[in-house]
């Protein structure tokens, strides 16, 4: 069977969904699409993401891929009246049978040199917060925290250069068996932009469970003034996840983005060596 692979961008509003991956009676991103990508071509199998998001994140530049039969792309993917598949065909007809808080804006046919996880070279997340004491926009209530207390973004920013590097981030990780918690973070910058929203970028080549939750969570501690400002780094000497580090809300954070390679023939080699690194 001649499969084609695709590479597809997700956008999903986290607030009802019991995060990415299936679950058993549970309404999730995974579940959705793989249901709406069944009524077009049938079963699918093998869809695989850049990075689970947890309960409540959002998405705004998620990718996922997944092989479907060639004969199956052509029938489902061909306008009518034309004779070449049309990736953008596609994207039209899964919003006609995905639910409103889940989009596909973009599809693009890719050749099995690429993997939507092990392929990437970074992810990007931003972290939304008010401490305006009216609390978010109304219109901005699902992807804002509302902070009760005044925060010095200031000395928030002031506490992140401490945090970048490869580190072991066990202190701000859920620890799974056999799995590593030594990451590198590339960005990690704090700003307050002009209507008063302090946006938290947060970047790395990977990320473990509840990990940019437990940094935001960190930084609200010193912009709060509970801790000091080298209290953050302080904590990567830990072996283990550290209690007294708070994760913040799911609702505040969404992913925006997934870098690869621009060249697909990096894609394999990219491939080979984050493999290598996960299971060192």
């Amino acid at each position: 069977m001649v499969a084609v692979r695709l590479r597809l961008r997700v956008a999903y509003d986290g607030t009802g969904f019991s995060g990415w991956a299936v679950q058993p009676a549970r309404r999730t991103v995974a579940g959705e699409l793989t249901a709406a990508l069944g009524r077009l071509f049938g079963p699918v199998t093998g869809l695989t993401v850049a990075g689970r998001t947890d309960a409540g994140v959002h998405a705004t530049g998620q990718v996922c891929h997944l092989d479907v039969p060639d004969e199956q792309w052509q029938r489902v993917a061909t306008a009518r009246g034309t004779g070449e598949p049309d990736p953008t065909v596609l994207v039209r007809r899964l919003a006609g049978v995905l639910p409103p808080d889940v989009r596909v804006p973009g599809v693009e046919v890719v050749d099995d040199r690429f993997d939507a996880r092990f392929s990437a070279l970074r992810r990007h997340y931003r972290y939304r917060i008010t401490d305006d004491p009216a609390g978010p926009p109304p219109l901005r209530r699902f992807d804002t925290l509302g902070w009760p207390r005044p925060l010095a973004h200031d000395a928030m920013a002031a506490a992140a250069p401490g945090l970048l590097g490869e580190h072991d981030f066990a202190a701000y990780c859920r620890r799974k068996p056999d799995a590593t918690t030594i990451r590198e973070l590339q960005r990690l910058d704090v700003s307050r932009a002009g209507d008063g929203v302090i946006g938290v970028a947060v970047s790395a080549d990977a990320f473990c469970q509840a990990m940019v939750r437990s940094l935001v969570g960190a930084l609200l501690a010193v912009g709060e003034g509970r801790r000091p400002v080298d209290w953050p780094a302080s904590l990567l000497t830990r072996s283990d996840r550290a209690s007294e580090v708070t994760v913040a809300p799911a609702h505040g954070l969404t992913l925006v983005g997934v870098d690869y390679p621009a060249d697909p023939a990096q894609w394999s080699s990219r491939d080979a060596a984050t493999r290598r690194r996960r299971d060192g």
